[in-house]
């Protein structure tokens, strides 16, 4: 297939390209370099630089490279950020989708696979979230991201399109070989926070709320290896090639571990302290988030193989000592 991948040279988009090269597809970038960085595009993958919601464009890249299907991962995505700018969020992450959408409507793809997140089911339940749970998201980014659900599935009824939506729950990890990883300056992942911390980047780390109803007081979250979330968007383009049909379904392990526990886990792996300090709760930061993944399992035959917090860490610790020695030498 070739594969439009909007963001694709971002964190998450970036480990598409290396996925969908590695199972014999045709990855095309779409990416504005907002937070994506040229250097990580592999060679011989075509980039077009230009945005999401350029129409125009988008068409004719999708008509030019002969696209089959869109993995879509082009979004912005910090909470506290969105509760300060809603209307950017709801810009970029629904006005734009729109725009993709009409673009594929009018070029005739067929096949659409969107990033969604957990975040469009906010602070719903101590238990494993089904994807039949009631939605109500407690940022714009989570309402952006459900809007843009929504609208995709009327889209795919109104013209023929089939999608799988993929509702993420908290993205880590590295690719295993160390050919790509999170670089964003200033992130905001708990994990690569931590690890920035012990390696030195950062003087100390903040965590967000003590007093949350749970065994230590820290919010708690299903933590994915970005490896396994990958291959579960290989999975959903080939169900749709095979003329499957549109679904939703969630992307996490089904269990859970608090904040302090991500911070103890990083000193044990790095064998470095990590200093955090207690601050106030965030707002849209719902007390805890895991997945129910039995859908994913049983109708597209997603097995994850890197299920384990400290192979997660281990990971994101190789990938940022790597940036960090690489930056030293630059």
């Amino acid at each position: 297939m070739n594969v439009l991948v909007t963001g694709g040279a971002g964190y998450i988009g970036g480990h598409m390209v290396l996925a969908l090269r590695d199972a014999g597809h045709n990855p095309v970038v779409f990416d504005n370099l907002s937070t994506g960085f040229r250097w990580s595009v592999p060679e011989g993958v075509p980039l077009v630089v230009g945005d999401v919601g350029d129409h125009e464009l988008v068409l004719r890249t999708l008509q030019s490279h002969q696209i089959d299907a869109i993995a879509h991962f082009a979004a912005k995505l910090v909470v506290p950020e969105s509760v300060a700018d809603p209307l950017g969020y709801y810009l970029n992450n629904t006005v734009k989708s729109r725009t993709l959408m009409a673009a594929a409507v009018a070029a005739g793809v067929e096949k659409f696979v969107f990033s969604s997140t957990a975040a469009v089911y906010g602070n719903a339940s101590d238990k494993p979230l089904g994807e039949d749970a009631p939605l109500a998201p407690l940022s714009p980014y989570g309402s952006s991201k459900q809007l843009t659900e929504v609208m995709l599935r009327d889209v795919a009824a109104a013209h023929g399109m089939r999608y799988v939506t993929l509702r993420y729950f908290n993205v880590a990890g590295a690719d295993p070989a160390l050919r790509h990883g999170q670089c964003t300056e200033n992130a905001t992942h708990l994990i690569k926070v931590a690890i920035q911390t012990a390696l030195g980047l950062r003087p100390h780390m903040e965590i967000f709320g003590t007093d949350y109803p749970t065994p230590d007081g820290t919010c708690i979250r299903d933590y994915i290896h970005v490896t396994d979330l990958i291959a579960a968007h290989v999975l959903a383009l080939e169900h749709l090639d095979r003329g499957g049909e549109s679904m939703v379904v969630n992307c996490g392990y089904g269990h859970g571990y608090s904040v302090s526990e991500v911070i103890e886990t990083v000193r044990k792996v790095s064998g470095k302290p990590v200093e955090a300090r207690f601050g106030s709760r965030r707002p849209g930061d719902p007390v805890t988030i895991v997945a129910d993944s039995g859908r994913i399992r049983s109708r597209l035959g997603w097995e994850p193989r890197l299920d384990d917090l400290a192979t997660i860490v281990e990971h994101s610790l190789r990938w940022e000592s790597m940036l960090r020695e690489r930056n030293l030498k630059l």
